[in-house]
C-alpha cells in the first residue's frame, strides 16, 4: 500500500470514530501497554504503517513511520555507525518508533546526550478533527511558535495519532567501557556528583546493591584518559549490564512489588521511603520497589522538587502519575481539548478525568 493510502486509511478510521463517538486505543507493538492507566476504546493499530521515509546519514537525520520497529531503525543506523542517542527501551521485540516517542522513555545516556524530546525534529499526525498536520521538519532550528513535535513526546497518544517522526541521530561512540566501584549509597552519591563535574566522556551513571557503574563513551584516546582519571575496576560484561538495565531485565525489576519511577534533583540524598532502590542518571532517576502508599510517594516526590509515576502496578485504576497543580491541570486540559475536542484518543490513559 502506498504511503498516501496508508495515511488515508488511518484518517478514515479516525473520521468514523469521531462520527460515532467511539474512543480509540492507539496501538503499535503493544510493548508499553502496561504503562499508564488501562487502555480503553477500539484498537487503532499502526503496525501496518511502517517504513523509513528519509535517512540522511551525513546530515544525522532520520524520518520514519511510527509503526516501524525500533529494531529495524537501530539496525539501519548501526550499518552507518550511528545510534539513537537517547537509548529508548524496547521492553519487547514488537516495540515501535511510535510507542517509544509517545511514552518518551530514555536510557542511561539521557543526562549526557539528551532525552527523547531533545532529538525530535518534526512529526506528522492526525488530530481529533481528522486533519493530517505536519510540524517541525528535518533540521534543528526550524520552529516558529509552539514546538508541537516535542509536545507529542510523552503524551501517550492522547493528543493525536502520530504518523511520522523525524529524529536527530548521533555517531556511535568508537569505544565504551564501564568502571565499577564497591561503595555505600551515600559515598556513591558523592562520587557521581564529583564525576559529573569533571570533563570526562560520561554516558552512564547507575547504582545498585552497593555497586556504582560508570560508563565512558568516546574516542579511544578520550576513554583511555578518562579511565585513568576515574579509576575502579573494569566491568567485562558492560554491554549486558546496560542492556539489561534499560530493558528492566536485572534482578531488581523482577519482584512483584509496585515499581515506582521518581525524577528528582540528582543532589538529593537518600529518600526516606522504605523499599529497594535502583539509581540511574546520576541520581536524577530513581526506581523504587515499595509497599508505601501512593499518597506517601507522591507527597515525598513533590516536597523534593520532583515527581513520581507508578510505572508498573497491578492496580491501574487509581492515580498513577504525580497529581498536577491546578494551573498545570488546566493547561493540560486545554491542550487535550485543542488537539482532541471529541476526547476520542486514548481516553483516561494518563488522567482519570480525560
Amino acid at each position: 500500500m502506498q504511503a498516501h493510502d496508508l495515511t488515508e486509511s488511518i484518517r478514515q478510521a479516525v473520521v468514523a470514530a469521531i462520527n460515532s463517538q467511539t474512543p480509540l486505543q492507539i496501538q503499535g507493538g503493544g510493548s508499553k501497554s502496561f504503562y499508564g492507566r488501562e487502555p480503553q476504546g477500539k484498537v487503532l493499530s499502526l503496525l501496518g504503517h511502517q517504513g523509513i521515509v528519509n535517512y540522511h546519514p551525513s546530515e544525522l537525520v532520520l524520518t520514519a513511520r511510527t509503526g516501524t520497529a525500533l529494531s529495524t531503525i537501530e539496525q539501519t543506523l548501526a550499518e552507518q555507525g550511528q545510534i539513537l542517542a537517547f537509548e529508548p527501551p524496547h521492553f519487547s521485540s514488537t516495540a515501535t518508533l511510535g510507542g517509544a516517542i509517545a511514552c518518551g522513555f530514555s536510557g542511561a545516556r539521557r543526562p549526557f546526550t539528551g532525552a527523547a524530546r531533545d532529538f525530535v525534529l518534526g512529526c506528522k499526525l492526525i488530530n481529533g478533527q481528522a486533519q493530517v498536520l505536519s510540524f517541525g521538519g528535518e533540521v534543528m532550528k526550524n520552529v516558529a511558535g509552539y514546538d508541537v513535535s516535542r509536545l507529542m513526546v510523552g503524551a501517550m497518544g492522547t493528543l493525536g495519532v502520530l504518523l511520522e517522526v523525524s529524529l536527530k541521530v548521533l555517531p556511535k561512540p568508537a569505544v565504551e567501557c564501564t568502571q565499577v566501584f564497591e561503595l555505600k549509597c551515600a559515598d556513591a552519591m558523592s562520587a557521581w556528583l564529583e564525576l559529573s563535574k569533571k570533563c570526562i566522556p560520561l554516558s552512564g551513571l547507575s547504582f545498585e546493591q552497593n555497586t556504582l557503574y560508570v560508563r565512558l563513551s568516546g574516542t579511544e584516546k578520550a576513554v583511555k584518559s578518562a579511565k585513568l582519571t576515574v579509576g575502579g575496576e573494569t566491568l567485562s560484561s558492560d554491554e549486558d549490564f546496560w542492556r539489561d538495565s534499560k530493558e528492566q531485565q536485572l534482578d531488581f525489576f523482577t519482584a512483584a512489588d509496585d515499581l515506582w519511577r521518581l525524577s528528582v534533583p540528582p543532589a538529593i540524598p537518600e529518600i526516606a521511603l522504605s523499599g529497594e532502590w535502583f539509581y540511574e542518571w546520576g541520581g536524577a532517576q530513581r526506581w523504587l520497589k515499595t509497599s508505601e502508599s501512593k499518597q506517601a510517594v507522591f507527597s515525598t516526590a513533590e516536597k523534593l522538587g520532583g515527581h513520581a509515576a507508578l510505572f508498573r502496578s497491578r492496580d491501574r485504576a487509581a492515580e498513577l502519575f504525580q497529581p498536577l497543580p491546578e494551573v498545570l491541570k488546566k493547561l493540560n486540559r486545554n491542550l487535550k481539548t485543542a488537539f482532541d475536542p471529541q476526547q476520542i484518543f486514548n481516553p483516561y490513559r494518563m488522567q482519570k478525568d480525560w
